[in-house]
């Protein structure tokens, strides 16, 4: 494996690690201000989830369910496939339980869009989506988010649990990735 330097890959960073954390606290008073006395179990979709559910649930001062989920429509690419997938499925029953979806970014609202669909279909009293970014720009299909932790441009951005081809998940704030890394391709065609 060819180790890179990883500042030269970056154009800008968007928010600091401090930024993003401040954040999500302010995020989980909110959580816990809407679920107080609720049972809740929070998902979080793999793998770009994991550092905002780690973070995020050791902000919360309730006891905090955790599940996960992996979904895939993109592969390799930089853009959706527009096919969703079931990569790892739940290990809880989620039927009469109150969910919390944790997502990393809101894209296209394909995938989210599609999630929140086979969740419903096996009951849950209730589900909220929780996402650290989210890009308006690039919403193709609307989806209701209760939490969000900023709106950011419609860049190709990684960091904090965001990958491009596996890489990057380690940058600590998010970041805009350089386009010489990926090809210039519009990641959003």
């Amino acid at each position: 494996m060819e180790l890179r330097d990883v500042e030269s890959d970056i154009t800008e960073i968007l928010f600091s690690e401090e930024q993003i954390q401040v954040r999500l606290a302010e995020l989980a008073r909110e959580v816990e201000r809407d679920y107080e006395g609720k049972d809740v179990l929070i998902i979080a979709v793999l793998k770009g989830a994991v550092m905002v559910l780690s973070d995020l649930v050791r902000e919360l001062k309730f006891h905090a369910h955790i599940d996960f989920m992996a979904v895939s429509s993109y592969g390799s690419s930089t853009k959706s496939s527009g096919v969703v997938r079931i990569v790892k499925d739940l290990d809880a029953e989620i039927a009469g339980r109150h969910v919390l979806i944790v997502e990393d970014i809101i894209d296209s609202g394909l995938t989210l869009n599609w999630l929140i669909g086979n969740l419903e279909s096996r009951g849950p009293a209730s589900i909220e989506v929780v996402a650290m970014f989210r890009k308006p720009e690039a919403i193709k299909e609307p989806v209701d988010v209760k939490y969000v932790g900023y709106d950011i441009p419609n860049a190709f951005v990684v960091g904090y649990g965001l990958d491009y081809n596996e890489d990057y998940r380690n940058v600590r704030g998010l970041a805009v990735l350089s386009p010489h890394v990926y090809g210039g391709e519009d990641p959003h065609a």
